[in-house]
């Protein structure tokens, strides 16, 4: 799987302007605290003064603020209303490299360092709770501090050669969104449709997360995802219910080899026809024809190599 390469820590303005206007609020509380305590005219009126110079920080900041959306408003992308893609066109799971679908293919998901198709429903790939093998030494230098720890060693995803993120506090949380933010609007400003987040299921792996933290960062980056018109999908992690759905702010499921593991309706459930299959051919073609036969009709089932090369295999229902 491949990414964009990080180049750094790109903080939200967003983000920054919120701390910035919770320090003047309590500015604003302290001073209007000491002027009601104050017994000379000349003591009200230096708390008054403060005020007012707190005020006039907080509208040259404000205006800042403003000037810098302002110039970056042309690279982004206006706010649009969130739509999902549709269940009767077939998908195409291309995240290990981009390909020209069949006809019949309206709905595709590409990687975040790739271009949408033209004229389909584009789904981004972030991976969203481990950093890619290839931006591994920048994690390392940048902000191992947001790497999960074992003995004093960053952990790493067995299977895919990938440090695990720490969600486990809030301050972890702001911080691994500040980086990530900036993939997410590179995916709205190419054109794309909506973000798979990968690895959603950390928890379910290493016993120091809780399915609560995680949940908590994707609402951080669904609500982000959200404000730039993009929807957000629940990547495999069977079993979440209805609450865990809303709390993560999801829209609709992507689900891999669930009829290996018999977990596809706990997603059907949840999200009706706006659920997304991929079995793979390394574990055997009876599982894509089993899904076939009974869910086929109502939504989109992909059959995959499990590197998902642009020449690998590539069927629909």
């Amino acid at each position: 799987m491949t990414s964009t390469s990080l180049s750094g820590p790109a903080l939200s303005l967003k983000r920054i302007a919120w701390k910035r206007e919770g320090i003047i609020f309590f500015t604003f509380l302290a001073v209007i605290l000491a002027g009601s305590s104050a017994t000379t005219s000349s003591a009200r009126q230096a708390a008054a003064n403060s005020v007012q110079d707190a005020w006039h920080a907080q509208a040259r900041f404000t205006l800042s603020a403003l000037a810098f959306l302002s110039a970056g408003a042309a690279a982004s992308p206006a706010a649009a209303a969130i739509t999902l893609f549709d269940p009767s066109g077939d998908f195409d799971y291309q995240i290990g490299g981009s390909f020209t679908p069949v006809s019949s293919v309206t709905t595709v998901s590409r990687d975040n360092s790739d271009e949408p198709a033209e004229g389909l429903y584009n789904i981004c790939y972030v991976n969203a709770f481990q950093a890619q093998e290839e931006d591994s030494n920048w994690w390392l230098q940048n902000a191992p501090q947001l790497l999960l720890q074992e003995n004093g060693q960053p952990v790493k995803d067995p299977d895919w050669d990938e440090y695990i993120f720490n969600t486990t506090t809030d301050a972890n949380r702001q911080a691994l969104a500040a980086i990530l933010e900036p993939t997410i609007q590179t995916c709205a400003t190419k054109g794309f449709n909506a973000i798979e987040p990968d690895n959603l299921d950390t928890y379910t792996r290493f016993s120091e997360l809780t399915k609560a933290d995680n949940l908590a960062f994707a609402r951080i980056l669904s609500d982000y995802a959200h404000s730039l018109g993009l929807a957000f999908a629940q990547k495999n992690t069977a079993g979440l219910k209805a609450a865990d759905k809303t709390t993560g702010g999801f829209d609709f499921a992507i689900a891999e080899e669930c009829q290996v593991y018999s977990e596809c309706d706990e997603y059907s459930n949840l999200y009706g026809n706006y659920m997304i299959e991929i079995e793979y051919k390394s574990d055997g073609k009876k599982y894509f024809t089993a899904a076939c036969a009974a869910r086929g009709a109502q939504i989109p089932i992909n059959y995959r190599n499990l590197d998902v090369t642009p020449k690998g295999v590539d069927e629909h229902c």
